[in-house]
């Protein structure tokens, strides 16, 4: 484990590139990231497989520079050729269904930020499972809130948390 600059990281794939560079023996390389105890995210490279990611909110992580990293339209479940069709925007006034369609939509956007990126945590949480560490308890960890003890709470159970101290 070691601290990495991420100035030249502007997307998933050139974290993912530096990710592999570090790697010993095509191990799984994890790299943690924080953001002022708001949110974290796990990123899983194993070899040149695409990275599987987790993020503990993705509504905050999209407030951030280093969010975009990690948000990626895959992970949003956001695909590009729907960008441009915008019909599922549109509600039908004449529908008789229109006003319970609009609350279900109301209850969505209270579980989404201004974006439309899910408050909450987002992404694979079973990608640590292969190291004794559980999807219930990342996601527990999660929407605990302290992102600096979520993060220390996993690097000690994969014992590393002398590590990351040590770059904290």
């Amino acid at each position: 484990m070691s601290e990495t600059d991420l100035d030249d990281v502007e997307t998933l794939a050139d974290l993912a590139d530096l990710a592999r560079e570090a790697a010993v023996d095509e191990e799984p390389v994890l790299v943690f990231l924080e953001q002022e105890d708001a949110w974290f995210a796990v990123v899983r490279v194993d070899g040149e497989e695409d990275p599987r990611i987790f993020v503990s909110d993705a509504a905050a992580a999209n407030r951030s520079a280093y969010g975009e990293i990690v948000l990626t339209d895959e992970l949003l479940g956001v695909d590009a050729d729907d960008l441009d069709d915008l019909d599922h925007l549109v509600v039908d006034l004449d529908d008789e269904d229109a006003e319970s369609e609009t609350d279900e939509e109301e209850d969505d956007d209270a579980r989404a930020d201004a974006d439309g990126v899910p408050n909450g945590p987002l992404g694979d949480a079973g990608l640590l499972m292969e190291f004794g560490f559980g999807a219930k308890e990342l996601m527990d960890l999660a929407g605990e809130g302290s992102t600096g003890d979520a993060l220390s709470e996993i690097a000690e159970a994969l014992g590393c948390g002398e590590v990351l101290e040590a770059v904290r």
